[in-house]
């Protein structure tokens, strides 16, 4: 398994945003994420964003968690951003130390793949414990993901 740990600094994420849980995602009828990253991509809001950082990819940011991985999150598909502007909602990705899983393959596929992983690293691991306040992904290619988890 591809893992590494890394320190992240700080910065904010400008986008589209949904509330959700893991259960509602299982279930095409209340699933969110999906229609959100269908908008943002039909929107071309990765190259609309106003205030968009020139080298910044795309991310997917979970965040405002209700407990762990059975409660409702946030989660926010975006761009980094100098500055956030009215109109998107803007999400600021905490500093700390994070474990990085990365995927590969066609997409959206890669990314559940890699989230079944890292809640099965967790499950084996607990002495490692997740801080559930920020964590993302980013989107390196159209068949390369990075997930950051946020670690105590």
């Amino acid at each position: 398994m591809d893992l590494r740990q890394q320190h992240v600094e700080s910065f904010t994420v400008s986008g589209l945003r949904v509330r959700t849980t893991n259960a509602a995602e299982h279930k095409s009828e209340t699933a969110k994420i999906g229609p959100m990253w269908g908008a943002f991509f039909g929107r071309n809001l990765a190259q609309e964003i106003p205030g968009k950082l020139a080298e910044s990819p795309i991310y997917g940011v979970y965040s405002a968690y209700e407990s762990d991985a059975s409660g409702a999150f946030d989660v926010t598909a975006g761009v980094a951003v100098a500055d956030p502007q009215n109109g998107f909602e803007s999400i600021r990705i905490e500093s700390g130390e994070y474990l990085v899983f990365e995927g590969q393959g066609a997409l959206p596929e890669a990314v559940i793949t890699t989230w079944g992983r890292i809640w099965k690293y967790f499950e084996a691991n607990p002495q490692i414990q997740r801080r559930y306040a920020t964590d993302f992904e980013t989107y390196l290619g159209p068949e390369s993901v990075a997930i950051y988890i946020g670690i105590r």
